[in-house]
């Protein structure tokens, strides 16, 4: 099946990983399922064929996992969190008289069922978390054309960290459609939320350049003149401010306070 009568045994992650990170895998990926094979080493995949509802129409899931696949570019953790992203649908799949089918948490379920294949397939464990984390967050941009806050892109990239940059791409790629406008569209979210996480990202960094409490604030604080020792408290506050951003007014004066009474008294006079 996978190996000649005469050549070594390839692992099946081997295998798979060839067939992924061809420039095209559509080919490869279909082989895999019409031959049998995936479902030895990757059964998930030929159970996206689900059975179609004549009433509830719905895509077929299967066909839209390898076209989006082969949307990313041909990088390993993409293309298998491209291949997994939709796994959790057979288990989520309901039909409601209002909404039709639907698939309510299936990132959430497919995350836990791609850590387990992923593991079976013994991919090391960096793999394993980020492709589970980027299946976990592929359903996460639904919404932001309606409208999100500053706090919820800065959670949305928070959440991603390394990873931002793959996530965004596998939202890009999982946009099948052959209607040019919407494809468009959704493209234009991507760009729009990808320029407001650098412009908020910039006003942190120059934020973060500021401490929270002025050389006023330390002079009134402590009842003292200016002077080398309010230099220096400020310097303090400011690398306070670039390492623990989070941190509170109120939580920025307790630490200074602690500073002040190790530090202060040597300094006045």
């Amino acid at each position: 099946m996978m190996n000649s009568p005469h050549s070594d045994p390839v692992h099946p992650s081997e295998y798979l990983c060839d067939v992924l990170t061809a420039d095209d895998p559509t080919a490869g990926l279909w082989g895999l399922v019409d031959a049998g094979v995936a479902d030895e080493i990757i059964p998930e995949l030929p159970a996206l064929r689900l059975e179609q509802d004549p009433i509830h129409q719905h895509k077929d899931v299967l066909s839209h996992t390898i076209a989006v696949t082969s949307n990313t570019a041909p990088e390993l953790t993409l293309r298998l969190a491209a291949l997994f992203h939709d796994v959790g649908k057979p288990k989520t799949r309901r039909i409601d008289p209002h909404d039709g089918v639907t698939f309510r948490h299936h990132e959430a379920v497919g995350a836990k069922m791609a850590r387990k294949r992923l593991r079976a397939l013994e991919f090391d464990e960096r793999t394993v978390e980020d492709v589970t984390e980027l299946v976990r967050l592929s359903g996460r941009f639904k919404g932001y054309a309606s409208g999100w806050s500053d706090s919820a892109v800065r959670r949305y990239a928070r959440d991603a960290g390394h990873l931002l940059g793959l996530l965004n791409q596998l939202i890009r790629a999982d946009c099948t459609t052959r209607n040019h406008r919407k494809r468009l569209e959704l493209h234009h979210h991507v760009d729009a939320l990808e320029a407001r996480i650098a412009e908020l990202a910039e006003a942190d960094r120059k934020a973060a350049e500021r401490p929270l409490l002025d050389g006023k604030a330390v002079m009134a604080r402590y009842d003292v003149g200016p002077g080398r020792h309010v230099g220096e408290s400020l310097a303090f506050l400011l690398e306070l401010r670039r390492t623990e951003p989070d941190l509170s007014i109120e939580g920025t004066g307790d630490r200074l306070d602690i500073w002040w009474k190790e530090n202060g008294p040597t300094m006045s006079g």
